[in-house]
C-alpha cells in the first residue's frame, strides 16, 4: 500500500518561504496524481495544488496562485511544494495525498486523495 510522509513544515515570518516534501513508499509514484491539501483550525480541509503523474499538468487553487509551485521527481518518489510570499492565512496543517486515474483539477477541487500522509504544520507568524 502506498505510504506518504510529509516534511519541511515549520514557523516562518510573513513574506518568507518554505518547501514541503512528500516522500512515497510502497508504490510507484508516477502512477498517481499527487496533491497538497491544507486544513486550518476550525476549517475544512481544502485543495492547494495538484500535479499529474508525469508532471505535465498542474492545478492551483486561487489563494495560492502565483505564490506556490508544485513539482515532482519521480526518480526520487518525491513531490514538492515551494511556498513563497507566505501569509498568516496560509497557516494550516498541510497534507500530501495520492489518487490514481484522475486529473489534477478533479483531485484538487472534487475528489481529494485516496491515500494520505500524516500532515506537517506550517505556521506563518511574526
Amino acid at each position: 500500500q502506498l505510504q506518504l510522509v510529509e516534511s519541511g513544515g515549520g514557523l516562518v515570518q510573513p513574506g518568507g518561504s518554505l518547501r514541503l516534501s512528500c516522500a512515497a513508499s510502497g508504490g510507484t509514484l508516477d502512477h498517481y496524481t499527487i496533491g497538497w491539501f491544507r486544513q486550518a483550525p476550525g476549517k475544512e480541509r481544502t485543495g492547494v495544488s495538484c500535479i499529474s503523474g508525469n508532471g505535465a499538468a498542474t492545478n492551483y487553487t486561487d489563494p495560492v496562485k502565483g505564490r506556490f509551485t508544485i513539482s515532482r521527481d519521480n526518480a526520487k518518489n518525491t513531490v514538492y511544494l515551494q511556498m513563497n510570499s507566505l501569509k498568516p492565512e496560509d497557516t494550516a496543517i498541510y497534507y500530501c495525498a495520492a489518487r490514481a486515474l484522475t486529473t489534477p483539477q478533479a483531485m484538487c477541487h472534487l475528489f481529494g486523495g485516496a491515500f494520505w500522509g500524516q500532515g506537517t504544520q506550517v505556521t506563518v507568524s511574526s
